[in-house]
Protein backbone atom coordinates (compact mmCIF):
# COMPACT_ATOMS: atom_id res chain seq x y z
CA UNK A 1 0.00 0.00 0.00
CA UNK A 2 1.24 3.50 -1.15
CA UNK A 3 1.62 6.47 1.00
CA UNK A 4 -1.56 8.68 -0.33
CA UNK A 5 -1.31 12.70 -0.49
CA UNK A 6 -3.67 12.07 3.17
CA UNK A 7 -1.01 9.69 4.95
CA UNK A 8 2.10 12.37 3.40
CA UNK A 9 0.21 15.24 5.16
CA UNK A 10 -0.42 13.56 8.17
CA UNK A 11 3.02 12.28 8.86
CA UNK A 12 4.69 15.98 7.49
CA UNK A 13 2.36 17.28 10.87
CA UNK A 14 3.65 14.41 13.31
CA UNK A 15 7.08 15.00 12.25
CA UNK A 16 6.47 19.10 13.38
CA UNK A 17 5.97 17.46 17.02
CA UNK A 18 8.98 17.86 19.19
CA UNK A 19 9.65 14.48 20.98
CA UNK A 20 12.23 15.51 23.50
CA UNK A 21 9.21 16.95 25.48
CA UNK A 22 5.74 16.30 26.37
CA UNK A 23 4.91 19.48 27.27
CA UNK A 24 5.62 21.07 23.78
CA UNK A 25 2.56 21.23 21.06
CA UNK A 26 1.89 22.72 17.73
CA UNK A 27 -1.04 25.10 16.96
CA UNK A 28 -2.49 25.12 13.16
CA UNK A 29 -3.57 28.39 12.48
CA UNK A 30 -6.93 28.77 10.32
CA UNK A 31 -5.10 30.40 7.37
CA UNK A 32 -2.46 27.17 7.41
CA UNK A 33 -3.01 24.99 3.88
CA UNK A 34 -6.20 23.82 3.48
CA UNK A 35 -4.14 20.39 3.51
CA UNK A 36 -2.24 20.75 6.67
CA UNK A 37 -5.76 21.76 8.98
CA UNK A 38 -7.65 19.05 7.18
CA UNK A 39 -4.36 16.30 8.43
CA UNK A 40 -4.40 17.64 11.44
CA UNK A 41 -8.15 17.34 11.86
CA UNK A 42 -7.97 13.54 10.67
CA UNK A 43 -5.16 12.95 12.86
CA UNK A 44 -7.06 14.18 15.93
CA UNK A 45 -10.23 12.13 14.69
CA UNK A 46 -7.90 9.50 15.19
CA UNK A 47 -6.65 10.11 18.51
CA UNK A 48 -3.05 10.51 17.84
CA UNK A 49 -3.62 14.59 19.39
CA UNK A 50 -5.39 16.01 21.76
CA UNK A 51 -7.23 18.81 19.74
CA UNK A 52 -8.19 18.97 16.03
CA UNK A 53 -6.36 22.43 15.41
CA UNK A 54 -3.02 20.73 17.16
CA UNK A 55 -2.44 20.38 20.62
CA UNK A 56 -0.47 17.71 22.22
CA UNK A 57 0.31 14.06 21.11
CA UNK A 58 -1.74 11.27 22.97
CA UNK A 59 0.22 8.01 24.37
CA UNK A 60 -1.02 6.15 20.61
CA UNK A 61 0.21 9.58 18.83
CA UNK A 62 3.41 9.60 20.62
CA UNK A 63 4.29 6.25 19.43
CA UNK A 64 3.44 7.06 15.60
CA UNK A 65 5.89 10.44 15.93
CA UNK A 66 8.09 8.51 16.95
CA UNK A 67 8.32 5.93 14.00
CA UNK A 68 7.43 8.82 11.71
CA UNK A 69 10.51 10.88 12.74
CA UNK A 70 12.88 7.52 12.92
CA UNK A 71 11.42 6.74 9.36
CA UNK A 72 12.05 10.24 7.82
CA UNK A 73 15.97 9.93 9.70
CA UNK A 74 16.63 6.06 8.13
CA UNK A 75 15.35 7.66 4.41
CA UNK A 76 16.58 10.56 4.41
CA UNK A 77 20.49 8.57 5.24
Amino acid sequence: MPYTPDITAELNILARFNLSTTQEGIKIHSSAAPDVIAATERLFNKGLISQADGGYLTELGRNAAEHAQNLLLIIKG
